[in-house]
């Protein structure tokens, strides 16, 4: 894992430790977090980042309220804490 894989990984916990439990980010926040001019180029690590969260038992990913595979979901996903 390179630095910014595991930038964006500490970026998600403290943005999901900010939050009220059973509230949701968006990847991008975390991106934007890291990297506010470059954000857009670190969305697929940001996304990967939230997967491996989701292996750790530290993260659920959603799409439209379900929880979904961020390696197999297109489209915007949402981010929390498992429930």
């Amino acid at each position: 894992m390179d630095d910014v894989d595991g930038v964006l990984e500490r970026t998600i916990d403290e943005l999901l430790d900010q939050r009220r439990p059973g509230t949701t980010i968006c990847p991008s926040e975390a991106a934007r977090a890291v990297d506010p001019e470059g954000w857009r180029e670190l969305m697929p690590a940001a996304r990967a980042a939230a997967g491996r969260l989701v292996a750790a038992g530290r993260a659920e990913v959603t799409q439209r309220g379900e929880v979904v595979d961020v390696a197999t979901a297109h489209g915007p996903v949402r981010i929390r804490r498992p429930r």
